[in-house]
C-alpha cells in the first residue's frame, strides 16, 4: 500500500470532492426546503446552541457516501452494497423529521426496526462470534442471531442519535472509534476495510470543520442514524475479519454509545418518564450544565465534547495494548459501565444540589 497507490489517490479525491460538498450544503442550508432543516427550536431539552443552525450534515453524509461506493465500484469493481442499501433506508428515515414532519416514535421505532431486519436477513449480516461461549451457542438459533444483531444495531444507531446536537460530540466520538478499527485491520492487512474506513472518516473530520468548536451545521437524525449504522457495521465486520482479537475490545469502543441508551431507557421508566421521548438527563447534558456555570454556553458546549471524548480516549487505551486478551477486556468493560454509573449519580446528586 504505497503513497502512489490508486487507492489513496481515490481516498485523497474523495477528501476534496467532500470539502466542496459540506462547503456548498453549508452555503446553501438556509435555502434547502425552504429553510425546513434549520433547527431553531431552542426550546427543546437537547437544544444547547444560541443561533438556528442547519441540520445538513446528514444530507451531505448520504451525497459522499453514495459517491464514495459507486467510484469505489468503478474503479475497484467492489460494492458494499449492505452498506448503502442500510445507509440509504436510515437516512431517509431520519431526513423525515429533519424537515419538521411529525412523526410518531413509536412508529419510527418500528419503522428502524423493520428496515434493519430486512437488511440483516437480506445481507446476512451476521456476528460470528462472541467471547461468552453460552452465547456462541445462541447465535446458531437464526432467531436469536437476528435478534441479537438488531439489538446491536439499534442501541448503536439510537446512540449516536442521542448524543448529536453538541458540537463536536458525535463528530469526534466516531472519528476515535474509526480510526481505532483503521489501525486494527491495517495491523492485520485487510485493506479492503481500511479504504473504507478511510472513506467515512475523511466526511466525519470533514463534518468537524463545520460543526467544532461551533457548529454551522449539525448531523440531524439523517446523519446520525447513517453514522450510527455505519460504525456498528464496520465493528461487526472488524470483529468478523479479526478473530484473534477479543470481541469484548468492540464492546469497549462501543460502551458509550450502547450503555448511554441502555442506562437512559431504565432511567427514564424509574422517574416514570417514556423511554422513546427525549429529556435533559443525560450524562453529557448534566456535564454541559457543571460547565455552564464557570464558562459561556458556547464554550460550554464545545468544552462537554471535549471533556466526554477526552475521558473516552483516556478509557478505553488500555484495551489497545490487551486487545487479544479476554478476560481483560470483558473486565475493562465491566468496570466502564460501572465507572459511567457512578459518574452520572455525581453529577445527577450536583444537578439537585445546585436546583
Amino acid at each position: 500500500m504505497g503513497s502512489d497507490s490508486p487507492e489513496l489517490s481515490f481516498l485523497s479525491l474523495h477528501a476534496i470532492i467532500s470539502f466542496f460538498v459540506f462547503l456548498i450544503i453549508q452555503k446553501k442550508s438556509n435555502k434547502l426546503f425552504n429553510g425546513a432543516l434549520l433547527d431553531s427550536d431552542f426550546s427543546k431539552p437537547q437544544a444547547f446552541h444560541i443561533s438556528p443552525i442547519a441540520r445538513c450534515g446528514g444530507l451531505a453524509t448520504i451525497i459522499l457516501l453514495m459517491n464514495f461506493i459507486f467510484m469505489y465500484y468503478l474503479l475497484f469493481e467492489k460494492l458494499f452494497l449492505e452498506y448503502l442499501v442500510v445507509c440509504i433506508f436510515l437516512f431517509a428515515l431520519g431526513f423525515i423529521d429533519d424537515l419538521k414532519i411529525k412523526v410518531n416514535p413509536n412508529i419510527r421505532l418500528i419503522l428502524m426496526i423493520a428496515i434493519l431486519i430486512t437488511c440483516i436477513l437480506l445481507f446476512s449480516i451476521n456476528i460470528e462470534r462472541i467471547d461468552f461461549i453460552f452465547l456462541n451457542k445462541w447465535l446458531q438459533n437464526i432467531f436469536f442471531e437476528i435478534f441479537f444483531v438488531l439489538f446491536c444495531l439499534l442501541f448503536i444507531i439510537n446512540g449516536a442519535n442521542l448524543v448529536d446536537g453538541y458540537n463536536g460530540l458525535l463528530g469526534l466520538h466516531l472519528i476515535i472509534i474509526n480510526i481505532i478499527l483503521t489501525f486494527v485491520n491495517l495491523e492485520n492487512q485487510h485493506f479492503e476495510m481500511v479504504y473504507l474506513l478511510g472513506g467515512q472518516i475523511i466526511i466525519l473530520i470533514t463534518f468537524i470543520l463545520y460543526n467544532f468548536p461551533y457548529a454551522k451545521i449539525f448531523f440531524g437524525d439523517s446523519g446520525s442514524y447513517v453514522f450510527g449504522a455505519l460504525t456498528a457495521l464496520n465493528v461487526i465486520k472488524t470483529n468478523n475479519l479479526n478473530p484473534e482479537i477479543s470481541s469484548f475490545f468492540f464492546c469497549i469502543l462501543l460502551f458509550y454509545l450502547f450503555f448511554e441508551v441502555f442506562f437512559s431507557f431504565f432511567r427514564k421508566i424509574i422517574f416514570k418518564k417514556s423511554p422513546l421521548r427525549p429529556d435533559s438527563g443525560h450524562l453529557h447534558m448534566l456535564i454541559y450544565k457543571k460547565i455552564a456555570k464557570f464558562k459561556t454556553k458556547e464554550q460550554s458546549n464545545y468544552l462537554t465534547s471535549v471533556v466526554i471524548n477526552s475521558s473516552f480516549l483516556l478509557c478505553i487505551l488500555p484495551s489497545l495494548f490487551f486487545k487479544g486478551n479476554s478476560l481483560f477486556c470483558i473486565t475493562l468493560f465491566f468496570l466502564l459501565l460501572a465507572t459511567y454509573t457512578i459518574v452520572y449519580y455525581k453529577f445527577y446528586k450536583i444537578s439537585l444540589n445546585d436546583f
